[in-house]
């Protein structure tokens, strides 16, 4: 009776050792952290300005690289425009596309109405007529410490973007 009796207590903790670690997230990465993002940040920063290339801020904070030198005057609030771009993450991984949403791979909108990320907006501002530049946008001017969607918390974002049309809002 005894020999049976410790069969089963031997049985339900394993059984109970067995169903806890199935409910751990044995694969699951920590979630990222502000120093997290500030040391790849910088990182990503000294790459560029090894690889050669002047890096700009807006008054905000926004880093930029100029790719490609444009003409005209720089959009303001108002303004519509039309750009090709493409998203990514610090590490290279695409998330977002111009392509995707219509057969010339652009979008157009109005700058700051509705208002969009604040580095977005920011970012516009630094590039004129037919000007391809790389957008730096710490998360503080993107999806912060919340993420949104695809995008985790504390993701700097890069953007490529070209600058097709501004038309003033007069």
């Amino acid at each position: 009776m005894k020999k049976n009796r410790l069969k089963y207590v031997i049985i339900i903790l394993f059984a109970t050792l067995i169903s806890s670690c199935l409910n751990m997230n044995i694969d699951e990465e920590p979630a990222p952290t502000a120093e997290d993002e500030q040391r790849e940040l910088v990182a990503y920063l000294d790459k560029i300005q090894q690889n050669g290339n002047d890096i700009d801020t807006t008054d905000l904070g926004i880093y930029y690289v100029t790719m490609e030198e444009g003409e005209g005057e720089f959009p303001v609030s108002g303004d519509s425009l039309i750009v090709g771009y493409a998203g990514y993450f610090i590490d290279g991984t695409l998330f977002d596309s111009s392509d995707k949403y219509n057969v010339e791979g652009t979008i157009d909108f109005v700058l700051e109405n509705p208002p969009m990320i604040k580095g977005w907006d920011d970012g516009m501002k630094v590039i004129n007529k037919n000007a391809k530049v790389q957008l730096i946008i710490p998360s503080e001017f993107a999806y912060g410490s919340e993420g949104s969607g695809t995008i985790p918390p504390y993701s700097t974002l890069v953007f490529v973007v070209k600058m097709m049309e501004i038309n003033p809002s007069n």
